[in-house]
């Protein structure tokens, strides 16, 4: 049956949207991952992670004293890392703090992590990044870029945050993305995610934009520091400023389950990397 001109109109009209959106995805190279592949029981991959050790509050008033014991973070044998918090019997927290300091760092890109959040009255998980120069520059001077938070009292909405220079703890530039329904990050698996590039970050869950935050973000005189490489974190605290303490509610042990994470750089970024 001949097409009329309408309809090979509208085929050729669709056929340029196709192509056209094709040339506008980043033509995204993995660069660097962690699959959490190894024994059951078997510590975090040694030449991709170290650890944050011990208690002090780490600026938020937290109660956790970090650890780098097989019983706080450790890999499932089914492809997972956990991080696990402990509470005892005197009620002494225990979790785990991991980072790629020292064994990876990134400038742009793509960089995201499927997890399962724990849950519950001041439990605080989180997968963010912060400036490789920290220990030259200090925080906020570094940068801090909060892909992932949560705090256990609010379970169906995650955070996204920047930090720097005028404009962090709870002056950061922020944004907030809720599952509908009353839905629970902590029932299920989600991805999160950052595209990064020179002048903006974007911020995404299950592929979903929410949030784009660039230089004219910021307040006058305030100064984009995201220019340099930055090093992965994943954590979970308990309590602190921002949370509160757990109460009667909280249950332990709490899970952090994390299936991978990954960061792309676009091809042309690789040039002379």
């Amino acid at each position: 049956m001949g097409e009329s001109r309408q309809m090979r109109c509208s085929f050729a009209f669709l056929g340029l949207l196709v192509s056209s959106l094709a040339v506008a995805q980043p033509n995204w190279r993995l660069k660097w991952s962690d699959e959490f592949s190894g024994a059951t029981g078997s510590a975090p991959d040694s030449t991709k992670w170290v650890y944050d050790l011990g208690a002090g509050g780490w600026g938020n008033r937290e109660l956790q004293t970090y650890t780098n014991a097989t019983d706080n973070a450790y890999l499932d044998g089914r492809g997972n890392l956990v991080i696990r918090v402990l509470r005892s019997s005197a009620g002494a927290h225990t979790s785990a703090r991991i980072k790629s300091l020292g064994k990876f760092d990134f400038q742009y890109g793509k960089v995201e992590a499927r997890i399962k959040i724990p849950f519950g009255q001041g439990i605080w998980p989180a997968f963010w990044a912060m400036g490789t120069d920290i220990r030259t520059v200090g925080w906020p001077r570094c940068g801090e870029i909060d892909i992932l938070e949560n705090i256990g009292k609010e379970p169906s909405i995650v955070h996204s945050t920047i930090h720097g220079p005028g404009y962090s703890g709870g002056d950061g530039i922020t944004s907030a993305y809720s599952l509908p329904g009353g839905q629970r990050f902590a029932d299920e698996f989600h991805t999160f995610s950052a595209v990064w590039t020179p002048t903006s970050i974007e911020f995404a869950v299950d592929g979903v934009p929410f949030q784009k935050v660039t230089p004219s973000s910021l307040a006058a005189g305030k100064a984009w520091v995201f220019t340099k490489p930055f090093f992965l974190l994943l954590n979970v605290a308990v309590g602190g400023n921002w949370p509160g303490p757990p109460d009667a509610t909280t249950v332990f042990p709490q899970l952090m389950v994390v299936d991978y994470v990954r960061v792309f750089q676009e091809l042309a970024d690789d040039v002379g990397r």
